[in-house]
């Protein structure tokens, strides 16, 4: 690690410490540090040069330094903050613009169109790919909870995430591809599982309710009774 990602790791981490608001349960140092390790993940296996390695390194400590400042337009922030920081420490213009690139490349909507981008990217989304994916999810959820932006109930995040990772989101680079890919289609799968108990659980409750009101005048045996000959005569057909 060259001095000048030493550097910017120390100024993230007390950028965070002192200004990021502690509702952010996903978008901190931690997520940070995690976009970092799959960063060097994918350069450690791939053919690039030590200055083009710097740029990555240097966006991925700087992608989300806007979430201190404001939420919806954290990666123009994270822009901002990204090229006064490395003016102050001499760094020359075309490593700023650089990483200035690689951060806008970060927007989840957009399409990254160089290398640089699409490992910044990949890096950024990698949890999608990783055993932590749903332990990262939750603090998101949570996250967005806690800063009243929306609440989702467990059946709206399950088809929220089911929804992301199956249509919105993709993997760009060979690394990823090659081995985070697999553990994305394991978690989708596992999601998509969760997802019909619950729709048969919720199903289960709504028949137990149902007959519980139709049936409210039987005995408690009687109506348990009832309940279980409709729903295997449902199940039958």
């Amino acid at each position: 690690m060259s001095k000048l990602v030493e550097k910017t790791d120390k100024f993230v981490f007390d950028l965070f410490k002192n200004e990021l608001d502690n509702s952010f349960l996903y978008h901190n140092y931690t997520h940070t540090q995690r976009v970092l390790k799959s960063t060097n993940e994918i350069l450690e296996n791939i053919e690039m040069d030590d200055k083009e390695k710097e740029i990555i390194r240097l966006s991925a400590l700087l992608h989300d330094t806007g979430y201190t400042k404001d939420r919806e337009n954290h990666e123009k922030e994270s822009i901002k903050i990204a090229e006064s920081f490395l003016k102050d420490e001499n760094v020359d213009e075309k490593t700023i613009a650089a990483v200035s690139k690689c951060i806008a490349a970060t927007e989840f909507n957009s399409e990254p169109e160089t290398i640089l981008g699409k490992i910044i990217r990949d890096a950024d989304a990698s949890h999608f790919g990783k055993k932590y994916f749903r332990e990262a999810s939750e603090f998101l959820r949570k996250e967005l909870e806690l800063q009243n932006i929306k609440k989702y109930s467990p059946t709206e995040w399950l088809d929220e995430n089911i929804k992301v990772l199956s249509k919105k989101h993709q993997f760009y680079t060979d690394y990823a591809l090659q081995n985070w890919q697999s553990r994305k289609e394991k978690n989708l799968a596992k999601l998509i599982k969760e997802k019909q108990k619950l729709k048969k659980k919720l199903k289960t409750e709504e028949l137990k309710a149902k007959y519980k009101s139709r049936y409210k005048n039987e005995s408690p045996e009687r109506g348990i009774q009832t309940f279980y000959r409709v729903a295997l005569r449902n199940h039958i057909k």
